[in-house]
């Protein structure tokens, strides 16, 4: 996500910050770190926010479908 960039401030506990350091290392920074971490987080929300919904939906046609492939597999010939 390429954005405008805005400072703020978050406290942490000292081993999450050393894990974070270690995360960064020499190529990145914290800032950057926090950021993907929080995107992927989003990200995993949102999906499981869909697949909530979709198994929803899934579970409410079941019955319906269920029947339908009853009548499909009824009308296949023996093999």
């Amino acid at each position: 996500m390429s954005t405008a960039r805005v400072k703020t401030s978050v406290t942490l506990s000292r081993r999450t910050l050393a894990a974070l350091d270690r995360l960064a290392g020499k190529t990145s920074s914290r800032s950057r770190v926090i950021e993907a971490a929080v995107e992927a987080y989003v990200e995993g929300r949102a999906r499981a926010a869909r697949d909530a919904r979709d198994t929803a939906i899934l579970n409410r046609i079941a019955p319906e479908v269920a029947g339908e492939l009853a009548d499909v597999l009824a009308f296949q010939a023996d093999l």
